[in-house]
């Protein structure tokens, strides 16, 4: 299935080149920006909020990945099936259902008491906010005239870089100054705002409910359950001792399973829900892979920072926020460079130079102490953001240009899908690592320490009479160890995203140069 980004229905363009786009025209631009930016803001609204919301629903440190992990994986099923979902209820009642279901799954969020109930409500944010994303890109395909479409592909572009950066510091103002329900109660407004534009800038079309039986239902089931079964498998297996648990070795058995029914999708469907065949195209493979890495960068280090913060520095909501929005700066700074970067900088220049800074930027955070605070981070969230503008933008438009015209939305959907998979991966493997390298380096930490050491003995000595005794003693220099191991903990986290993103450099030399004229293709 195409991403609807390339599949504009003719009758829906201005006629001509240089006709400029009416105020309707506008208006369902400015309705499918804010619908796509209202869905990448709540990728991340979460994230520096992440510890008050699991202390008031009583989920652990390591469950709480759930609450960012469930989004990503239900995006990636829901934005190849995009196109199909147009073209079967008609772009307008596409993203009206859309928008009424995000608003009532954003309330089931607010009010959750329960980590399962709020996990029901992150999955079905997913999947109607990813629905609403790769639409946007539509409604620019279909209502502006070429000459116009730059414009709202840099207003697209704009809310896909700022909506993960903004998130954390909206969530946790909120969390702050109100209530961190209201970082999903923000959203009625806005969706009300939006059912507006849509009914304005869009006009009816007839659905088409004959296209339901052309639907690649083994690819749709082997994605979810392949990528379900995937996200628990690496999610629960450090907390269930891998194989040792029935439950992991039946998500084995389901991620087996449903890429089976994907791979079956590829041979029995007329039209897959991803042509994964493209991987094997040597560009777009290395797109994909840089894709990946690229996703592992960005939502790592958006969830990684705030954690760290709250653990460490004692940060609250806002403070974590604040430091994660420093990364948009430079982003947004650069967004209106754009068409002259695209036109005058070599494709493999711009994402070496962009994936070089990303790596960098993760290794200027591998050498925090337990006195890191925010301004710690300052240096790498601006590099970070002139790298990942730099990879995101010419990564996105290589994965298109890779590829034929008639695979182009193929190429996106499945680009998008790499890139929010890195991030699923990303968050996984830092709760994996939260837990191996946490006990690893407190146990290296307490085999360095001889209780019968002078030092030792002299720090309990000392510290004895004011903490109420021995025992106290013990007590803080049990947490000093863990808060010693924590750190290094998230040393080894950057660390390896940095290493990460070194490894894929290669690759760009593999990229071939992007057409010279060519309008710039708008992506998610």
């Amino acid at each position: 299935m195409a991403s609807a980004a390339t599949t504009p229905r003719n009758e829906a363009l201005p006629a001509g080149g240089a006709e400029r786009a009416d105020l309707a025209a506008w208006l369902a631009v400015a309705a499918g920006t804010l619908g796509a930016f209202m869905a990448t803001l709540d990728i991340s609204i979460v994230n520096s909020s992440l510890p008050t919301i699991q202390g008031e629903i009583g989920a652990s440190g390591t469950e709480g990945t759930w609450i960012a992990t469930a989004y990503l994986v239900a995006e990636i099923v829901i934005i190849p099936m995009a196109a199909w979902l147009d073209r079967l209820l008609g772009l307008r009642t596409f993203l009206l259902v859309a928008a009424v279901l995000f608003t009532i799954f954003s309330v089931i969020c607010g009010t959750a008491d329960t980590l399962t109930q709020m996990i029901v409500g992150r999955v079905g944010q997913g999947f109607t906010g990813g629905a609403m994303i790769p639409t946007a890109q539509t409604i620019i395909a279909q209502r502006l005239p070429r000459s116009q479409q730059p414009i709202g592909i840099a207003a697209f572009g704009m809310t896909a870089i700022l909506g993960p950066v903004l998130g954390p510091l909206v969530g946790g103002w909120l969390t702050e100054n109100i209530s961190w329900h209201y970082a999903f109660f923000l959203n009625l407004p806005i969706c009300g705002i939006l059912v507006l534009l849509l009914l304005i800038g869009l006009r009816h079309e007839p659905s088409r409910l004959h296209l339901f039986r052309e639907a690649d239902w083994l690819g749709i089931a082997g994605l979810a359950l392949g990528l379900g079964g995937l996200t628990v498998f690496l999610e629960e297996g450090q907390r269930e001792q891998w194989f040792s648990s029935e439950l992991i070795r039946w998500m084995f058995a389901v991620t087996v399973f449903g890429f089976g029914l994907l791979i079956a999708g590829q041979v029995f469907a007329r039209r897959p829900i991803i042509k994964l065949r493209l991987l094997l195209d040597r560009q777009f493979g290395s797109v994909a892979l840089m894709g990946m890495v690229l996703g592992i960068v960005l939502y790592g280090t958006s969830y990684a920072i705030p954690q760290f913060l709250a653990a460490i520095a004692d940060y609250n909501a806002l403070q974590s926020g604040k430091v994660v929005l420093l990364a948009g700066i430079p982003s947004f700074l650069m967004m209106a460079f754009v068409p002259i970067l695209l036109v005058r900088v070599d494709i493999r220049l711009a994402v070496g130079a962009g994936l070089l800074i990303m790596g960098v930027s993760a290794l200027l955070d591998a050498n925090l102490t337990i006195d890191s605070v925010g301004h710690d981070f300052t240096a790498s969230q601006l590099l970070r953001g002139v790298g990942q503008i730099l990879a995101m933008l010419f990564l996105s438009q290589a994965a298109i240009r890779s590829v034929p015209p008639a695979e182009a939305g193929d190429a996106s959907g499945l680009f998008s899908a790499m890139r929010n998979l890195g991030g699923s991966f990303a968050l996984a493997g830092i709760a994996i690592i939260q837990d191996q390298r946490s006990w690893f380096h407190s146990r290296r930490i307490e085999e360095s320490l001889d209780a019968n050491s002078v030092r030792v003995q002299e720090y309990l000595s000392t510290t004895a009479p004011s903490l109420g005794g021995p025992q106290a003693a013990l007590r803080t220099l049990g947490q000093q160890i863990q808060g010693q191991a924590l750190v290094m903990t998230y040393n080894d986290i950057f660390w390896i995203m940095g290493m990460g993103t070194f490894l894929v450099l290669p690759l760009v030399l593999f990229l071939r140069p992007l057409p010279k004229g060519a309008a710039p293709a708008a992506m998610h």
